[in-house]
């Protein structure tokens, strides 16, 4: 249940309104925009009477919500919500780029692409140093090591950092150390995982499940928002289908089904979508076309040697022409990178 309070209503109006509703055994989560205060009621909100509600002169609107995420739904939130990253912001007018390599590898490697795409424009360093992989004999990331070269290269070139968390058990020095956990597509449903990051304060990207449909990625920001984190980031990041030309099939229709269904921002990974480096452009500039928030692109410095997912990866070179493709592109869509 949505409660949309009129703008006249009182201090002492809306502690008799929460009163009321927890007298229920229902909790309230409070919106205030810029001209309304919305309350987000959570709980067995049938036994709310919406004529006694909607009977009191400073209660605009009652509206049921029928989904059954409630915090992540843009009916409780109906304006976008932005969440700030050490400068950075991901859902506002300008658009988030987040670049680097897949696994983090070196010191000289992960600070020189931290240097590269930090002058093409990107606003956010990604890097693996945990890396979940099909096979058990592939590389697994430098993990801890790896953590302290995204310190490095953060300290480089003042870009916050993101990177996958995989375990419970790292989740303090996550916190400790990166500037957005990301929670990857085979851990989308990971639900302890999820609530744990949920008790922190840290900006969460959460990817899109292999198989995942709109409304399970959604249950899963709810996972995280009701435990009181509310920084989270929706990544579209290609869905298996029977296609197998393309290593996922890119949802771009899922960016516009998830604006308008939840306020919080959206970005796409058009590498992990495609797979393939060359289809990488075209793809990025497709995702601000219909309203991403952002891209989500891997670069690397020596894509043959790379030691994970060198094939969708493109060099510093082309990601900086590709930057300028998408400055004008944003521009027309009225955004700014």
């Amino acid at each position: 249940m949505v409660i949309v309070l009129h703008p006249s209503a009182t201090q002492a109006q809306i502690e008799e309104l929460k009163a009321e509703v927890e007298k229920e055994a229902c909790s309230i989560w409070p919106i205030q925009g810029k001209f309304i205060l919305v309350f987000g009621v959570v709980g067995d909100t049938g036994r709310l009477d919406r004529d006694r509600l909607l009977n009191k002169t400073y209660v605009d609107k009652v509206l049921s919500v029928q989904e059954p995420y409630k915090k992540a739904n843009r009916m409780f939130h109906p304006e976008n919500t932005v969440i700030s990253i050490e400068g950075a912001e991901v859902g506002g007018e300008r658009l988030a780029v987040i670049a680097g390599p897949c696994s983090v590898e070196s010191e000289a490697q992960i600070v020189g692409i931290a240097r590269q795409v930090k002058e093409s424009g990107a606003t956010l360093l990604r890097g693996g140093a945990f890396k979940p992989r099909t096979s058990p004999y592939s590389f697994q990331g430098m993990r801890e090591e790896g953590l302290e070269l995204l310190k490095i290269a953060r300290q480089e070139t003042g870009l916050p950092i993101v990177s996958e968390l995989m375990s419970i058990q790292m989740l303090e020095q996550f916190v400790e150390t990166v500037d957005v956990i990301q929670i990857g597509a085979r851990n989308m449903q990971n639900f302890d995982l999820l609530k744990e990051v949920g008790k922190t304060s840290k900006p969460v990207l959460l990817k899109r499940g292999l198989s995942a449909t709109i409304e399970e990625l959604l249950m899963s920001a709810e996972y995280i928002m009701a435990e009181g984190n509310e920084n989270v980031i929706l990544c579209e990041r290609g869905i298996r289908t029977f296609e197998t030309y393309t290593r996922n099939t890119l949802d771009l229709s899922a960016v516009l089904a998830l604006k308008r269904l939840s306020h919080l921002p959206v970005v796409v990974d058009p590498s992990h979508a495609a797979g393939m480096w060359w289809m990488v452009e075209a793809l990025s500039k497709a995702a601000i076309a219909v309203g991403a928030d952002g891209v989500m692109i891997e670069v690397h410095n020596d894509p043959t040697n790379a030691k994970c997912d060198g094939a969708q990866s493109i060099k510093p070179e082309r990601f900086a022409v590709l930057m300028q493709s998408l400055r004008e592109l944003a521009r027309i869509e009225r955004r700014v990178i």
